[in-house]
């Protein structure tokens, strides 16, 4: 596919590429770029894939918080303790998935973006 340049000046596969680890560049690119389709459909992308992390990343915030107050509880009503430590420490893993899959996601689109191909 032909990625042609961008309006920031680089070429159309390395701005794309950009646009994920560097979400300012994406932004950026949605809001300047006019011709080339290829560079607005991986800023977008890159937009979406960060706010999809922020959201995700509110609701297992809120999910630890609530397994906090209940292991709280739980250990000063007697004896709940051990369950309300499991449970933060399932959450702390489920964190460390989520973080290291988010991660993977940017590398392969970034990747995918700088040999010129769109993700399907």
């Amino acid at each position: 596919m032909d990625t042609g340049k961008s309006s920031i000046g680089l070429d159309g596969n390395i701005a794309a590429a950009l646009g994920y680890p560097i979400g300012i560049i994406a932004i950026i690119c949605l809001i300047i770029e006019k011709e080339n389709r290829f560079v607005k459909f991986h800023a977008l992308q890159s937009i979406l894939l960060h706010v999809a992390f922020v959201v995700v990343a509110i609701a297992l915030s809120v999910l630890g918080i609530v397994v906090g107050i209940a292991g709280a509880a739980a250990s000063s009503a007697g004896g709940g303790g051990a369950i309300g430590g499991l449970f933060g420490m399932l959450i702390g893993l489920v964190w460390l998935v989520f973080v290291l899959l988010y991660l993977g996601a940017l590398i392969y689109a970034a990747v995918k973006a700088y040999g010129g191909n769109k993700l399907n």
